[in-house]
């Protein structure tokens, strides 16, 4: 059903249309196009990427490029002998702000680099969906939370700071999302009559159907008529259906047809959601899942030019995105980066001056304008192949350094031990 939407919508002829990518990567079809986009689950990257590869493509890998580090090697070798592009969708160095960071840094704004504190502030709504009821629940059938969430972070410390990892230390648990922290009385679907469905911030309905955690995001913007529609949908719901009359696409706010309510179900009717929680993962209790990668994590970090930097991934925020303090010896960068507006500051250390660097309202994706940035990015490169040395910021070899330290920081945290990263690197070869 979802293929042969995607088709109707981009006007794509039924011969071009495939049921698995085994279909579609091999030499009997050939290669149908410049470019490939590999989007599987986690644990499917690597062998489409590599026929994509061995079939002449042009290759956008979804990031983390592969699950263990051996299959992350061979991908970026194979991609660097067939003289290939193979880039991994780490978007975060494409987004003005980061770009704006690394331009400061470069510039000589904040002197040498010190230290470096990173977090990565995951809603509560956020992590439920995609980390406690969702596919990246499971370690085993997707990939370590660090890598599937947090390999982004990784990736831009290291960007950031142009050296590679010397030591890596990580700590984290899954403390709280767990059977015994349920209410009492709660059933294992929020549809089963659970007695704190009024108060509890992880009711289903309330976030598929209602959208209200991303609704009151509109509260922070700095458009007052964004505010005001928020304010409409999440207090005068009745209004605003008989507003609908008149304005349609008032429906789509009033019964959500946005993410994440795409992911749960193909019919984004009322009813196709609610059967969708009836039945599917989406509708379990937050406390009554098969969940087990941690819901909070810390990785402490070295690199080989001593700076050192610290990098926090939590389930627990109460707004999504990101935060960084750069700190150097002539001054500091602070950095807010979330669905509800992105700032960034400059203090220098003489006079303490605060110089705002950047600032933009709220925005509804977790990346700003980093998808596009990449997309422009990558399409350029096909046409012009000086673009693609030039502007491949997040090519497989560019993204190799921070899924190593996320392999890295898991044995970590697993065996309670700080990873030398040149042993560990000599692990692999």
């Amino acid at each position: 059903m979802r293929r042969e939407g995607f088709a109707s919508e981009w006007n794509i002829p039924r011969e071009n249309q495939y049921e698995t990518w085994e279909d579609l990567l091999n030499e009997k079809i050939g290669r149908i196009a410049e470019a490939c986009l590999i989007c599987t689950q986690d644990k499917m990257h690597t062998e489409p990427a590599l026929e994509a590869l061995k079939l002449g493509y042009q290759v956008l890998l979804e990031k983390p490029m592969a699950t263990t580090k051996e299959d992350c090697i061979k991908l970026v070798n194979i991609a660097e002998e067939a003289k290939k592009q193979l880039r991994i969708c780490h978007v975060a160095r494409y987004t003005t702000m980061f770009s704006k960071i690394k331009q400061a840094i470069r510039e000589g704004l904040v002197g040498k680099i010190i230290n470096i504190n990173h977090s990565e502030n995951v809603a509560y709504w956020h992590f439920a969906h995609g980390y406690v009821r969702g596919t990246w629940r499971r370690a085993e059938d997707s990939s370590p939370i660090i890598l599937a969430k947090t390999c982004h972070d990784l990736d831009l410390l290291y960007w950031l700071v142009e050296f590679p990892t010397k030591w890596i230390q990580s700590f984290g648990e899954l403390s709280f999302y767990r059977k015994e922290n349920a209410p009492k009385g709660a059933p294992g679907r929020c549809l089963d009559g659970c007695p704190v469905a009024e108060e509890c911030p992880w009711f289903a309905p309330r976030l598929y159907i209602e959208a209200e955690p991303l609704i009151r995001i509109t509260q922070r913007s700095k458009k007052w008529w964004l505010r005001f529609l928020g304010k409409l949908l999440l207090k005068h719901r009745k209004f605003v259906k008989f507003l609908s009359f008149f304005i349609k696409s008032l429906k789509k706010f009033l019964n959500w047809q946005f993410w994440p309510a795409t992911v749960i179900s193909d019919d984004l009717s009322i009813k196709g959601k609610i059967e969708a929680l009836k039945n599917g993962p989406w509708g379990r209790c937050v406390f009554h899942c098969d969940n087990d990668v941690p819901d909070h994590q810390i990785v402490s970090i070295q690199f080989d030019n001593n700076i050192t930097a610290t990098m926090t991934m939590h389930g627990h925020s109460f707004l999504d995105g990101r935060w960084i303090r750069i700190s150097g010896t002539k001054g500091s960068l602070l950095g807010e980066f979330t669905y509800g507006g992105e700032r960034l500051f400059y203090y220098d250390h003489r006079y303490v001056h605060e110089k705002l660097l950047w600032e933009n309202d709220i925005t509804f994706g977790a990346h700003s304008d980093g998808d596009s940035g990449l997309m422009e990015s990558f399409v350029n490169s096909l046409f012009n192949e000086d673009a693609s040395e030039k502007e491949a910021l997040t090519s497989a070899r560019a993204s190799l350094e921070s899924h190593l330290m996320g392999f890295a920081a898991e044995k970590s945290r697993l065996e309670n031990k700080v990873i030398h990263m040149d042993e560990f690197r000599e692990e692999i070869q």
